[in-house]
C-alpha cells in the first residue's frame, strides 16, 4: 500500500547557528518508498554542501541563518505518496553577552533609543540565495540578491574576487541595493561575487559563483563515462545517471529499447537510431557546480523485464546527443515452482494412477469370468440347446436338469421321447432362444437295425449332439 508515518512527528524544530541537525523521515511501506527533500518549495539535492540526505532523515551542517524555512520528506512508492512537513527555526544569538558588539553610547544597553531591541543583520529570503553557483552563456543577464533585514538597519557592499565594486558596476538604483544587476555578461565578468551585510550588531556575507560560458551554438555533450552498464539482484534497487554539458539547460529524457514486435505493449515508442525505444519517467534535472546538468533513473524491485538496453538522451535547441548502458537482472534466486500442464499424467494423484489400470483389470477379468461361466452352464432355461464340449459316447448332456450338465446313464425310450420332442419343436423356439443359445447346432442321427436268429428285430438309433 502507499507510504506510511510510523512514529511520532515534532514539526516545529529549532536550532542555533553553526550547530547540526537532523530532520527525520520516518515513513515506512511496501514495496519500500523512496524519499526526497524539498526546502520551501526547491528540491535539496548533491549541490548543497552542508546538507546530507541520509536514509533515516535530512542532516543539515553548520547551520545558517538562512537555513530557516519549511522543510518537506516526500515518501513515494508505486501506491501512493505522503509527506513530513518540518518548519526550522535558526537562533542566532551571536549579539548576546558580548559587550564588544554593542554600540558605543548605548551604556550597555542592548535597545536603541526606541526602546526596540539589537538585533544583527540576517538574510531573509534565504530560499532565493540557495542556488550559489550559477553559469550563463554570454550576453545574457543575471541577478544576485542578499535581502536581508536587521536593527539598526544594515548597510550593504558587493565585492568581485575579494575587491569591491565600483557603484558604475553596482548601479545606482538605491531601491535594488539588496541586489546585484549583471547585465550583458561577458566572460571576464566570470568570479566569486561576495555581499557582506553589517550594522553596528554584527555583520554576515554570502558568496555566489559566476560562470559566463562562451556561446557553442552546439548540441548537447555528454560528459563522463554514465550511463555505465549495471548488474543488479532480483527485486534489488539500482539507478543510472546521466552527466550532459550545454550551454543552455537541457532535457534529459531516458529510454529503453523494446524489443521487436511488442510495440503494442506500450502506449507509444519513439525511433532512435533505427530501434525503437519507450520513454520513461524522468525526475528532476540538477544543476552541478562545473556548470554540467545531472539526472538519475531509478530503478526498484528489479524484475526480468527491467532487464535491456537503457539509453540517456540530451537535447536542446541545437540538437541531442544519446548513450547507451545494458541492465542485467541476475536470475530469481527462489523461482515459483513451474505448473505441469493439465495433460500430464503427474498431475493426477496417485490413488487414480493406481486405481484406473487395476479397474480395468477387475472389469475384463469380471467379463472373462462371465464367459467362462457362459461356457460351463449356457443352458439357462428348460428348452435351452446343451453348451459344452464333445463328451464320450457314455455321457450324454441333457439340458432338462438345471443342476447337472450330464448324465451317465438314462432309459433309452426317455432319451429318445426327448430328443425328439426337442427336434421337432426346435425351429420354432429357436427365434426365442437366440440369445441364450449357439449360432450353429449340428446333430447326426444313425439308426440300425439288427436280425437275430431267433427271428426277433432289433432297431438301435445313435444321436449325437454338438455345440
Amino acid at each position: 500500500g502507499p507510504p506510511r508515518i510510523a512514529d511520532k512527528v515534532i514539526h516545529r524544530q529549532s536550532v542555533r547557528v553553526g550547530r547540526t541537525i537532523k530532520l527525520l523521515c520516518p515513513v515506512e511501506g511496501d514495496p519500500p518508498p523512496l524519499t526526497m527533500w524539498m526546502k520551501d518549495g526547491r528540491t535539496i539535492h548533491s549541490g548543497w554542501t552542508r546538507f546530507r540526505i541520509l536514509q533515516q532523515g535530512l542532516k543539515i551542517k553548520e547551520v545558517e541563518s538562512e537555513d530557516a524555512g519549511t522543510y518537506i520528506c516526500k515518501a513515494t512508492n508505486g501506491f501512493g505518496s505522503t509527506n513530513v512537513n518540518y518548519t526550522l527555526i535558526v537562533i542566532d544569538d551571536a549579539s548576546s553577552g558580548k559587550d564588544s558588539q554593542v554600540p558605543e553610547g548605548s551604556n550597555g544597553e542592548h535597545e536603541d533609543h526606541s526602546g526596540k531591541q539589537w538585533a544583527r543583520p540576517r538574510f531573509t529570503q534565504p530560499a532565493k540565495m540557495r542556488r550559489r553557483v550559477i553559469a550563463r552563456p554570454v550576453g545574457s543577464s543575471i541577478r544576485l540578491k542578499c535581502v536581508a533585514s536587521g536593527n539598526p538597519r544594515p548597510d550593504i557592499t558587493w565585492l568581485k574576487d575579494n575587491k569591491p565594486l565600483t557603484p558604475q558596476e553596482i548601479g545606482e538604483n538605491k531601491k535594488k541595493k539588496w541586489t546585484l544587476n549583471l547585465k550583458n555578461l561577458k566572460p571576464e565578468d566570470s568570479g566569486k561575487y561576495t555581499c557582506r551585510v553589517f550594522n553596528k550588531v554584527g555583520e554576515i556575507n554570502a558568496t555566489y559563483k559566476v560562470e559566463v560560458i562562451q556561446r557553442t551554438r552546439s548540441k548537447p555533450i555528454l560528459t563522463g563515462t554514465h550511463p555505465v552498464n549495471t548488474t543488479v539482484d532480483y527485486g534489488g534497487t539500482t539507478s543510472f545517471q546521466c552527466k550532459v554539458r550545454s550551454d543552455v539547460k537541457p532535457v534529459i529524457q531516458w529510454l529503453k529499447r523494446v524489443e521487436y514486435g511488442t510495440e503494442s505493449k506500450y502506449n507509444s515508442t519513439i525511433d532512435v537510431g533505427g530501434q525503437k525505444f519507450v520513454v520513461l519517467p524522468t525526475g528532476e534535472v540538477w544543476s552541478r557546480p562545473d556548470g554540467s546538468y545531472l539526472n538519475k533513473l531509478m530503478i526498484t524491485r528489479a524484475k526480468e523485464e527491467d532487464a535491456g538496453m537503457y539509453i540517456c538522451l540530451g537535447a536542446n535547441t541545437m540538437g541531442y546527443s544519446f548513450r547507451s548502458a545494458f541492465l542485467t537482472v541476475l536470475p530469481d534466486p527462489k523461482p515459483p515452482s513451474a505448473p505441469v500442464p493439465p495433460s500430464s499424467a503427474s498431475s493426477l494423484p496417485w490413488p487414480v494412477i493406481i486405481g484406473i489400470p487395476a479397474g480395468a483389470v477387475f472389469i475384463f477379468g469380471t467379463i472373462l469370468l462371465w464367459l467362462c461361466q457362459s461356457k460351463k452352464k449356457p443352458c439357462s432355461s428348460p428348452a435351452a440347446a446343451p453348451a459344452h464340449r464333445p463328451q464320450p459316447r457314455d455321457r450324454i448332456c441333457v439340458s432338462q436338469v438345471p443342476d447337472k450338465d450330464c448324465i451317465s446313464s438314462i432309459n433309452y425310450e426317455e432319451y429318445v421321447a426327448q430328443q425328439q420332442h426337442l427336434l421337432s419343436q426346435g425351429p420354432a423356439l429357436a427365434p426365442a432362444m437366440a440369445s441364450k443359445m449357439y449360432p450353429k447346432i449340428y446333430t447326426d442321427i444313425h439308426t440300425h437295425t439288427h436280425s437275430h436268429v431267433e427271428g426277433k428285430v432289433h432297431q438301435h438309433q445313435h444321436i449325437q449332439y454338438q455345440c
